[in-house]
């Protein structure tokens, strides 16, 4: 962490880059960083730029000349992995809320955090955190219903399902001895339900931020678990509270869990 900034309280501030700096999220994180005294906005880097920054923003990583304490991703797989290439070249602690990631990506990613620290998490709501331990703890308890994941978000989002929704699924089959498997398309199936099947179901459209349910059903009732997000600031804060928390790690891959506990 940079040792000659600090705010008005003697405290060191964070520099951070945010990578995918002109897109939805990451303008939003720009905003934040720029409203936090113990923060400051070093660079951008995106594939697209478009419009004026007040902050220096690449295209091209070669051409990057300031060297941040953290770096933040809101981005796309492949522009993940670019970036972690360049941090771990440059020893630089990285925030991923990115998802949509191959299960080849995910071992990338894995192999980058033994060189450097990685907070990842598919979600940076501490809600959502919540309903992960919730549905690890109901599952058991309900391992004989049928259980099913229905996630809606804006008509703009390019991966299916989200990565919250398949964080969710793993985390009940983990808490079932791994005896499920996720089922993501029933329409060219004609048979009944497989009893050991989580029903995968997306929705898109509008500018919804992010719905998800966990369904539970039984022959003569139905538990249900479901979050709503309302605004993506909460993502953006999560993601800023990761890069607070990650630059003080020693080598190795964290995730919510690690930073909250309850």
């Amino acid at each position: 962490m940079s040792e000659s900034i600090v705010n008005k309280n003697n405290e060191k501030i964070l520099e951070v880059m945010v990578n995918g700096c002109n897109g939805k999220m990451g303008q939003i994180v720009c905003d934040l960083i720029n409203q936090d005294d113990s923060l400051v906005l070093k660079c951008g880097f995106d594939k697209f730029i478009t419009g004026e920054f007040a902050f220096p923003v690449y295209n091209d990583i070669s051409k990057i000349t300031e060297k941040p304490d953290v770096i933040v991703d809101f981005s796309v797989p492949v522009a993940t992995l670019n970036i972690l290439d360049y941090a771990c070249n440059n020893n630089i602690p990285v925030v991923i809320a990115t998802t949509g990631f191959s299960p080849e990506q995910e071992n990338l990613i894995k192999e980058y955090s033994k060189k450097i620290p990685i907070f990842k998490s598919a979600n940076m709501s501490f809600d959502i955190m919540i309903m992960k331990k919730l549905v690890k703890w109901l599952a058991p308890l309900l391992k004989n219903a049928d259980i099913e994941i229905t996630e809606t978000h804006h008509n703009r989002k390019i991966d299916s399902p989200s990565g919250t929704a398949q964080m969710l699924a793993d985390t009940i089959n983990d808490s079932l001895n791994n005896v499920l498997h996720c089922e993501y398309n029933r329409h060219d199936k004609h048979e009944k339900r497989d009893k050991y099947e989580i029903g995968m179901n997306s929705i898109r459209g509008g500018n919804i931020v992010g719905e998800h349910s966990v369904q539970f059903f039984g022959e003569f009732e139905t538990f249900e678990i479901k979050h709503t997000s309302y605004s993506r600031n909460v993502f953006a804060e999560g993601a800023l509270k990761a890069a607070k928390f990650i630059v003080n790690q020693s080598v190795g891959l964290y995730n919510m869990e690690d930073m909250c506990s309850i």
